[in-house]
């Protein structure tokens, strides 16, 4: 592509791994060469950026990457590049190495990062990548399918475990300040309870109650999903159900094992669609935008706009499972700020 904007692309990951980034590097790069631009890994994030850690990325470089968890070109903070001094210098290193434009990918805090060297003249596109899916201006982030399934797997397996001890299982998930992991995770393995940061629980009503009327209607053994952002914390919940209702409950944090692993097919499939147009935007010339999908439509947005959209939680289906799971709507929880 010879009137292509840019001629040099460095590409970086940052802040939490997620399945399906290395996806997203693989289809930038093929991309990127396709049309005749030359591609730089950056390795560790800004760290990286800042420090001068590349490697050329090239078709060979990339091949066999698609179905491999985690990031080829690590991912870490940066306390640097939180100051002014470090944005500079980092804006410096992409000019000494000819790199006119960033693909970056991560979550929130990695595209405030890409937003402030813009200002130093790097042209910067970002990549929705978290397991949390709580980036408010995409319906979906790359990787939250498989951290979705690799949850629901272990729970299932933890499920049969309390069948088959007429025990209480309380399950901790991640999500960080989001409950859109716990939510599905909750459904999908059917669930007696899910706890979320965005709903507002009285114990003795939303989770007591539940379970004694569970037990009453003659289930002998039930599954809380507690999303790790819920207070308290899934410990004391555990100590709390046990000593209300005396029934022997265990507790599991999955904790980072949701972050690994093969990504599904969506996570693939949307990595290499979102890479390919990052890609896209650079060569058009194109700057400080989100690549988002909006239902099934890959878009982009401005980067100051995609910053500013809080990330709704899904109520609809909350209320849904509600419905379904507590025999009186007058157990239902309460919608904060609703």
């Amino acid at each position: 592509m010879a009137d292509s904007a840019v001629g040099r692309i460095g590409i970086l990951t940052s802040g939490g791994d997620a399945p399906g980034m290395n996806a997203a590097i693989r289809a930038a790069v093929r991309t990127a060469q396709c049309i005749g631009i030359d591609c730089v890994g950056v390795r560790r994030g800004y760290a990286g950026l800042i420090g001068g850690d590349f490697i050329p990325l090239d078709e060979k470089v990339v091949k066999g990457i698609t179905n491999r968890g985690g990031t080829i070109l690590y991912s870490a903070r940066s306390k640097e590049f939180m100051t002014q001094e470090g944005i500079a210098r980092a804006a410096d290193t992409c000019r000494y190495v000819g790199i006119e434009g960033l693909i970056v990918i991560g979550g929130d805090g990695t595209f405030r990062g890409a937003l402030d060297i813009s200002e130093h003249g790097i042209k910067v596109i970002g990549i929705p990548c978290t397991i949390d899916k709580d980036i408010g201006c995409t319906s979906y982030t790359i990787g939250f399918d498989t951290a979705c399934n690799t949850a629901v797997e272990a729970v299932d397996r933890l499920n049969d475990t309390m069948q088959s001890h007429e025990r209480c299982s309380v399950v901790e998930v991640m999500g960080h300040t989001a409950g859109h992991l716990a939510l599905s995770v909750g459904i999908a393995t059917g669930a007696t309870i899910i706890m979320v940061p965005e709903v507002t629980y009285d114990f003795e009503r939303d989770v007591v109650s539940r379970i004694r009327t569970a037990r009453l209607a003659g289930r002998n053994n039930f599954t809380v999903i507690v999303a790790e952002g819920v207070k308290p914390a899934h410990q004391e919940i555990a100590e709390m159900i046990i000593k209300a209702t005396g029934i022997d409950t265990r507790i599991t944090s999955l904790g980072h094992i949701q972050r690994g692993g093969t990504p599904h097919v969506r996570d693939r499939v949307t990595a290499t669609r979102m890479g390919h147009l990052a890609v896209m935007l650079l060569a058009e010339g194109k700057t400080n935008r989100i690549v988002a999908m909006s239902g099934d439509t890959y878009t982009s947005m401005d980067i100051r706009e995609a910053l500013s959209i809080e990330k709704e939680f899904d109520y609809e289906t909350y209320q849904m499972f509600s419905a379904m799971t507590f025999l009186d709507k007058n157990l239902l929880p309460i919608n904060r700020g609703k």
